[in-house]
């Protein structure tokens, strides 16, 4: 009976529901004790949602109650909060952040650079902060750099700035870290045998993960005569950078697999395969592919930023930037095993008491 009484009802907006952000939104679902009903959009076209899925949002709103609303960072969020019905316009809201724009790395290739747009999507997020009753960021490092930038991002404005807004939103901000299904992973183990080492790429087909350096570096001691394999997957996209394609034909003779796959059981099957997880990204706020990779045996070696120094027991899987061909191919020499285990910390079945503590306290 004493459960009963602190169900809550919560309502989970996603205006990008695709991938990591669509797992992490099922997973709180399925866990949660409260009751979740998830509210959400296509995941694509993210700048359309970031200016316009609050409209539509708020038209699937009109018949709903909740006790808590909780949105992701792809939302204006007051642009939302004006346009809510009347039985939901008081109840308290927490803003989950995956990514963030003032921070995010943006491709070079975009035309909001060159137009001088650039800084509308992070403002979008800062002005969701200012609105947000809870902000709630999935790693530290999110959450540091996330505040440590405001600063400098609202000095870029003629006046007027409010620089003092940005420690009422840190005032509010907490890390609650991303929940993931990793148990999932266990039946699927298999213990294998490589004649070489096999490296792992299981990230985005994009920019931001910095895939030139990764596939180049391969590429230089492949002729350097150094033997390993290679498993290639991820979501690819249509405009994926060319070095994709590039490393396709290049490391031909090395890929033992190459693109996306559809079911748990071939994807947990090349994690429990790959040796190495060789990590190059410019950007990850949380980082759940290298988590997955690890949690399933991958000796990580991770750049010392972002937020990789946070799921590490040691810092000897890190490495200074410029360093990356020197401790791989240190690695290929000598790989040595791993074990991930710890990072069961992540799993729903451990995290799901802090989250649904969190949403009793905001109510």
């Amino acid at each position: 009976m004493k459960a009963e009484k602190t169900l809550l009802n919560i309502l989970l907006i996603e205006p990008f529901f695709t991938g990591s952000h669509a797992e992490w939104c099922k997973g709180f679902q399925r866990c949660s004790r409260h009751s979740v009903e998830i509210v959400s959009l296509e995941g694509r076209h993210w700048k359309w949602r970031m200016h316009g899925g609050a409209i539509s949002i708020a038209r699937k709103l009109q018949d709903k109650f909740a006790d808590l609303i909780i949105v992701s960072d792809m939302i204006d969020l007051a642009l939302l909060k004006s346009m809510l019905p009347t039985q939901l316009s008081s109840i308290p809201i927490a803003l989950y952040m995956h990514e963030n724009q003032l921070t995010y790395p943006w491709s070079e290739g975009d035309v909001d650079i060159e137009l001088k747009r650039d800084r509308h999507y992070g403002f979008i997020n800062y002005s969701s902060a200012l609105i947000a009753d809870r902000i709630l960021f999935n790693s530290h490092y999110h959450l540091s750099s996330f505040i440590d930038e405001l600063p400098r991002f609202l000095t870029a404005f003629p006046d007027h700035r409010n620089i003092d807004s940005v420690a009422e939103i840190k005032g509010k901000s907490s890390v609650l870290h991303l929940g993931m299904n990793l148990k999932r992973f266990d039946k699927y183990y298999q213990k294998f045998e490589n004649e070489v080492p096999v490296l792992l790429w299981n990230h985005r087909w994009e920019y931001d993960k910095n895939p030139e350096e990764f596939f180049n570096t391969l590429i230089l001691l492949k002729d350097e005569g150094f033997a390993f394999q290679l498993i290639v997957t991820g979501e690819s996209y249509k405009n994926s950078p060319e070095i994709f394609e590039i490393a396709k034909s290049e490391l031909r003779k090395e890929i033992i697999h190459f693109g996306w796959v559809d079911s748990i059981e071939k994807y947990a099957e090349l994690l429990w395969k790959a040796d190495i997880i060789p990590v190059t990204s410019y950007q990850d706020f949380f980082g759940g592919s290298v988590v997955e990779a690890m949690y399933c045996g991958c000796y990580p070696l991770l750049p010392n930023r972002l937020s990789y120094p946070e799921h590490l027991q040691e810092a000897s899987h890190l490495y200074s930037d410029g360093l990356f061909k020197e401790i791989l191919a240190e690695n290929l020499v000598n790989s040595q095993s791993f074990n991930g285990q710890y990072l069961i910390q992540y799993d729903w079945t451990l995290l799901i008491e802090k989250y649904d503590q969190v949403c009793l306290e905001m109510v």
